[in-house]
């Protein structure tokens, strides 16, 4: 069944539209022609009549102005529908020109009746012909021109000139030259076809371009050596006609068709062909109802697909792919005998007169039926071409195509056929299995699959798995066989192709899990890691890998991929087999990984593993200290346990990069310090406790391995002068008690100026001479005694110092300033003398008040706190003497006493704090003295205020 439902809505018109033109003649028609648009017909005994079929309504009439006994035998209209020749059963001849009314003889034409004129269809124009061929009745073919233009003062006749070119011949004599036609094919090729009643000629020769004007005697002359090409038939029926099929206009025709005695000899035009212009030639034979006697055909006609043969009563049209009878149009008596047909080629309408009436056909979409009939020839790339826009019959080819390439066992091109047809699905697919044709199986889905939309999962879905066990069915048959590896590599590259299809990622992606059981249910494992890689399942191919031990391409897959995770996983087993590969592919991999999360791996087989393994995890290790400058406490802890093991000597030389501060420090101090202490590494275990600043252990630690080492730690605490000297005093007794070296310790004398010969003397035996230490106490008491002198020294210039000072407070009390009466403040440039004021030793003068203000936005907040308290006291004493100093009441006079006693002690504290006050003020000028300095990097402007200060400026 198929999926189309073939609806036609309303009855179609058919190919061949009759139609009678809306004309009755004024006297009966006896010829007719059109071309171009441009009608003329005979009427009656002289008259012309001529219409432009695109202004129908203005009819042109000419008396053509003949002899009695003269009449029309034919006429002849040129392709541009200009020049119009009137053949006179006289042997005369008669031109008119389109844009003329005057009919013109053609002298040189006369005494031969013209039967037919090959137009030149290259270099016709509307007022000249160029040369163009003439046949008459004897066979006889002249070349001739005609111009439409008056000529010149000695040739004022149309006709340029009238010569013979050629002449025709059947059984030895003469033939009436019935139809001549001039064509230019390819490369200046010009092919002439003439016919007589029963033959056919060819004339092909080459004009060279530019030399057209000269005509076609060359032609001819070039078939001169060999007999002109001819085909021939038996039977003359008096007359035959050919007629010519062209797809555009102005074009070479592509089809020809010749009625004659025999039936219509119709077929290809090939201009390229050497021996024959003519190709897939054919007969066909008139029908048993064409009888010569009384209904001889009369006229032919060539379409795109059919001839139309017009006989006395009717119009036959055949097609011309099956030679089938297509259509027949009866016409009824009342209008006559049917005359002739003629095709015009400007519109493709085909008329058809009769004495009385003149019709015409509409040839519509007459391509609409041609599929079926290439189709039931088997001829389906045909068919498909012209149902292309009709799925519904596109459907039936291709079902037939499908049908016929099965049955010619065709199975592969079957199979594409019919993926494309909507017939059902199971019924093709059951065929092919029948028919045990896996490959035309695999093609059909392979197809069915490509012209699925992306929506149809499901379909999808079955295909995808289907052809996956087809080609894997087929794979395993291709392997056993012997002698198949090269369609077997074939066959498996197109499966990978499908497997990695980007089109069908989605559906294989969704369904890996089947894939995956498939693959591994055939056992192939080589397009299972294949397939794994194209879905990124990564970790099934390193999987893979390393059950097959082959660790190199494991690690060659993870590095290629660069998945972390993937790294942290198989690390473990790798290291354990291909340590150096592994290291190098984790430095590659650089920041990518996390060092702290491969201690699993490094941990694992550092342990029990070989020198080679312990060596790639230090020199990991080291590579993600001193180039990733990894931070982790793990890290740096962990290299420091395996240079603790392996190498002893990297780890003094680590402990001393990583230097003593401690934001430089990255590994833990007491695991190390335990490290160290476990292993014996007293020297380590000594800069650990300078790091940690335990002074007295690293000094004990270090006596333990050079007294050097021991200094340059006693040295080491330089702010704490009793610590250093405690350090020192331990080397000492070390020196003195366990090396029993006097000159050493005398050494430790010289090396710290803390120590004193008295520091270390009880920690010699008493049986020691002096002698050893006799120039250590001599210089020692030496230096006791400078230093008794530098005292008397200093007490003498304090002495000094203090009488200076003395004398400078008397001198200074007697100190005075004078100010004029004009002098004004520094600070508010107002009259000094009005107010309270300060004068400084600099000259600048300040009202207190002023100075206050100037001083205090300086002044630390302790001070200004201070000073706001020293304010209220003062404010507080002030008012306590006001009342003080009001009259008492006469009964309370024996208090007198008492307030004047309180009026003194109030006085002294107001003294007291004024003083104070002064002290922080008036304590230096504030123009001259630090606080000028230090406010320098102060704005004039407080930063807060600023937007309020700009403000009122605007």
């Amino acid at each position: 069944g198929t999926g189309f439902v073939n609806v036609r809505l309303e009855e179609e018109k058919p190919i061949f539209n009759k139609q009678r033109i809306d004309f009755s003649p004024p006297e009966k028609i006896n010829h007719f022609a059109v071309c171009n648009n441009q009608l003329c017909m005979s009427l009656g005994k002289d008259t012309l009549l001529r219409i432009d079929l695109a202004k129908p309504d203005q009819p042109n009439q000419i008396e053509l102005g003949r002899k009695d006994d003269s009449r029309v035998h034919k006429l002849f209209l040129d392709p541009t529908g200009s020049h119009l020749v009137i053949s006179l059963s006289t042997s005369e001849c008669l031109y008119l020109n389109r844009n003329t009314q005057k009919v013109r003889s053609l002298s040189r034409w006369r005494g031969h009746l013209i039967e037919s004129v090959g137009w030149n269809k290259l270099l016709g124009t509307e007022t000249n012909t160029g040369p163009i061929l003439v046949g008459t009745s004897q066979g006889i073919i002249f070349e001739a021109e005609i111009s439409a233009s008056e000529g010149s003062l000695f040739n004022t006749n149309p006709d340029q000139y009238f010569k013979q070119v050629h002449s025709l011949e059947e059984d030895g004599r003469p033939a009436p030259v019935c139809c001549i036609e001039v064509e230019r094919g390819p490369e200046s090729k010009v092919v002439i076809i003439a016919t007589t009643r029963k033959r056919l000629f060819q004339f092909v020769g080459r004009v060279a371009e530019g030399s057209e004007q000269q005509g076609f005697s060359s032609v001819f002359s070039q078939n001169q050596e060999l007999l002109p090409s001819f085909q021939e038939f038996p039977f003359n029926m008096g007359y035959s006609e050919i007629t010519f099929y062209t797809s555009k206009l102005r074009s070479c025709p592509k089809a020809f068709a010749w009625m004659m005695g025999n039936g219509v000899l119709y077929g290809q035009l090939d201009y390229i062909r050497p021996d024959s212009v003519l190709s897939d030639v054919q007969v066909w034979d008139y029908t048993p109802d064409i009888d010569f006697s009384f209904n001889k055909p009369i006229s032919i006609v060539l379409t795109q697909f059919h001839f139309l043969l017009l006989l006395p009563d009717r119009v036959k049209a055949i097609c011309t792919l099956n030679g089938q009878v297509v259509y027949e149009d009866v016409f009824p008596d009342k209008f006559g005998t049917l005359k002739k047909m003629i095709k015009d080629l400007a519109g493709g309408l085909v008329w058809i007169y009769t004495e009385k009436a003149v019709f015409r056909y509409h040839i519509q979409r007459e391509a609409r039926d041609v599929w079926q009939m290439y189709m039931s020839m088997n001829k389906f790339d045909l068919a498909k071409e012209y149902c292309r826009d009709r799925p519904e019959c596109m459907d039936m080819v291709l079902a037939k195509e499908a049908e016929h390439c099965f049955q010619n066992k065709r199975y592969l091109e079957s199979a594409k056929c019919y993926a494309l047809t909507q017939n059902y699905f199971e019924e093709i697919a059951l065929k092919f299995i029948e028919a045990k044709q896996d490959e035309a199986l695999k093609e059909f889905l392979l197809k069915k699959l490509n012209n699925l939309k992306q929506s149809e999962k499901t379909q999808i879905t079955l295909l995808v798995t289907w052809l996956t066990e087809l080609y894997l069915n087929h794979l395993g048959l291709l392997e056993s066989a012997e002698g198949k590896h090269g369609v077997f590599q074939e066959t498996r590259d197109e499966f990978r192709k499908f497997l990695s299809s980007s089109k069908h990622k989605e559906c294989l992606y969704n369904n890996r899990t089947t894939i995956y059981d498939l693959l591994a249910s055939h056992g192939n494992v080589d397009d299972m890691v294949y397939f794994s890689v194209i879905m990124q399942d990564y970790e099934r191919v390193i999987s893979h890998h390393c059950q097959h031990d082959d660790y190199s391409a494991a690690l060659e897959v993870l590095s290629k991929h660069c998945d972390e995770k993937l790294f942290y996983k198989f690390s473990p087993i790798l290291m354990q087999h291909i340590p150096k590969k592994v290291v190098d592919a984790w430095i590659q991999m650089g920041s990518r990984l996390e060092p702290k999360k491969l201690i699993p791996a490094l941990v694992n087989y550092s342990q029990m593993g070989s020198t080679q393994q312990v060596n790639e995890t230090i020199r990991y290790m080291e590579f993600c200290v001193y180039q990733l400058t990894v931070t982790e406490e793990a890290i740096h802890n962990y290299l420091l346990s395996l240079y603790a093991k392996y190498k002893p000597d990297s780890l003094l030389l680590y402990l001393e990069q990583a230097g003593t501060h401690a934001s430089y420090i990255h590994y833990d101090l007491k695991y190390t310090l335990r490290l160290c202490a476990e292993h014996g590494y007293l020297q380590a275990c000594v800069l650990v406790y300078k790091i940690m600043e335990l002074y007295e252990e690293a000094v004990d630690l270090a006596l333990q391995v050079d007294v050097d080492l021991a200094k340059s730690c006693a040295d080491l605490p330089e702010d704490d002068e009793e610590l250093r000297k405690k350090l020192w005093l331990k080397i000492a007794r070390h020196v003195v008690q366990e090396e029993k070296d006097v000159k050493k310790a005398m050494n430790c004398l010289s090396s710290c100026n803390l120590l004193k010969i008295e520091d270390i003397l009880p920690f010699f035996p008493d049986f020691v001479t002096i002698d050893h230490f006799k120039e250590a106490i001599c210089s020692s008491l030496e230096e006791y005694n400078q230093h008794i002198d530098e005292l008397k020294q200093e007490m003498e210039e304090a002495t000094e110092s203090a009488k200076r000072i003395r004398e400078d407070i008397q001198e200074m009390r007697n100190k005075y300033g004078v100010v004029e009466n004009q002098e004004k403040c520094a600070a508010c440039d107002f009259p000094l003398l009005n107010r309270p004021f300060y004068l400084f030793l600099c000259g600048h003068m300040f009202h207190y008040d002023c100075l206050f203000l100037e001083v205090t936005p300086h002044l630390s907040t302790y001070k200004q706190t201070k000073l706001g308290e020293l304010q209220k006291k003062l404010a507080a004493a002030t008012q306590t003497s006001k009342s003080r100093h009001r009259p008492a009441p006469k009964e309370k006079e024996e208090g007198g006493d008492t307030a004047s006693l309180g009026k003194e002690s109030a006085g002294v504290s107001r003294e007291q704090i004024k003083s104070d006050i002064d002290d922080i003020i008036a304590f230096e000028c504030v123009y001259c003295g630090e606080l000028m300095i230090k406010s320098i990097d102060k704005p004039f402007i407080d930063p807060q205020k600023l937007e309020e200060e700009k403000s009122s400026w605007l």
